[in-house]
């Protein structure tokens, strides 16, 4: 059956919320604010000079205050998928893409993991380098993999 045109344009809402997502997280990881602000201090920046959509911005704050709120466990289990790699060592890019990624497939059972898998790719392949599509999936789907023994 094929999706209804409400369907189709949350999944594209979705998207776009998730890009937003990745270049706030890249604001708040690459910028000053990290010292001293949240996301959620990123996230008001960002709209203070950027205009997000209605549609999108009740996403961007789903899956910023979910990084925020579980950021150590999405931290841990991103480092126990990452072969021979420390996260702190990532570009800031590729860490944001893996966290917006891992906060999907391990706190919103809305989101087949598999989508939150290829989404991050896509977005990859928009913002990160010439390796990092291959990285985001080859990690995200590591995590994937064993999720069974990092939920409870």
């Amino acid at each position: 059956m094929s999706p209804t045109a409400e369907e189709r344009r949350t999944r594209i809402d979705r998207s776009r919320a998730r890009a937003w997502a990745l270049q706030i997280l890249y604001r708040w990881e690459a910028g000053e604010s990290r010292a001293s602000g949240s996301l959620r201090d990123a996230l008001v920046e960002t709209t203070g000079s950027r205009r997000i959509s209605p549609r999108r911005l009740p996403y961007v704050r789903q899956i910023l205050r979910t990084i925020e709120d579980h950021r150590v466990e999405v931290d841990d289990a991103i480092q126990s998928s990452l072969d021979n790699w420390r996260l702190e060592r990532l570009s800031a890019i590729d860490r944001a893409l893996l966290r917006l990624g891992a906060a999907e497939i391990l706190y919103l059972e809305e989101i087949p993991p598999k989508v939150s898998i290829q989404e991050a790719i896509l977005l990859a392949e928009q913002y990160g380098g010439e390796e990092s599509p291959r990285f985001v999936n080859g990690v995200l789907d590591a995590l994937y993999k064993r999720l069974p023994e990092l939920t409870p």
